[in-house]
């Protein structure tokens, strides 16, 4: 099987929908047996998980592993958006997302990082955006937590790199999720076709990508095939950031 994660244990946070569910799935079609961390209630090896609290988040990892026997990968999905301005943006969402989009990832790896070591190695794939590396109108303190995701990928890399452990990102560009319908329900009502139109042309391959390409991509980067590959960023854009003006 191409990218075969066949024996791999992977932990996914935020796994029950969007990208996360998407990566999921196509971890497990690839043969890996994968534990979900979410606030939401999921199905099959879910397990109900706020990456905020770090003790929540360790007894979790921990019960994993007590379970499964090893970690072999963590994928750290779980992320909140916001659209604002600095001065659209309160204390209290800055605060918001450095919880979710810093502070959780920094939870997660911390949690699992000693089970990789002791493992011999594994992969660490955290979940960036392309709002790390160009600026997005309006995104303000998304893209200061996606900034944080990529410098923390490259650290991550550096620091464990004689244990085995390879830490890489994803940097998409606009995939079609919840977030983005709900988006458009709240801001646009009735217009919402019209907007979501113009939304996909703003990248250059002319619509939005899709959840499971961002799976296929997480599930070559977790495989062994990806063996060589650690300390980098991979953007999933439709050509967004080499090909916009």
């Amino acid at each position: 099987m191409i990218h075969s994660l066949a024996g791999k244990v992977a932990i996914v946070t935020g796994g029950n929908s969007g990208i996360g569910a998407a990566i999921t799935k196509v971890l497990r079609e690839r043969g890996a047996r994968v534990f979900v961390l979410d606030l939401a209630e999921g199905a099959k090896d879910s397990l109900r998980c706020d990456v905020t609290k770090q003790q929540e988040v360790r007894e979790a990892v921990d019960g994993v592993v007590a379970e499964a026997g090893r970690l072999d990968i963590l994928v750290n999905n779980a992320g909140i958006g916001f659209v604002g301005t600095l001065e659209q943006t309160a204390e209290a969402d800055l605060d918001r997302l450095y919880a979710v989009n810093v502070k959780g990832v920094y939870n997660c790896a911390l949690a699992a990082i000693g089970h990789l070591k002791d493992g011999g190695g594994g992969v660490i794939l955290n979940m960036a955006s392309i709002a790390a590396t160009v600026g997005i109108a309006e995104r303000f303190a998304y893209s200061m937590t996606k900034g944080a995701v990529l410098t923390m990928t490259y650290s991550l890399a550096k620091d464990y790199l004689a244990h085995g452990i390879r830490c890489n990102s994803i940097s998409p560009a606009r995939v079609h999720t919840p977030f983005v319908d709900q988006y458009l329900e709240r801001n646009y009502p009735g217009r919402e076709a019209e907007v979501f139109d113009q939304l996909s042309a703003t990248q250059p391959i002319g619509r939005m990508g899709r959840p499971e390409e961002v799976g296929y991509l997480a599930a070559y980067l977790c495989s062994d095939e990806a063996a060589f590959i650690t300390g980098t960023d991979f953007p999933i854009d439709g050509g967004y950031i080499k090909l916009n003006g």
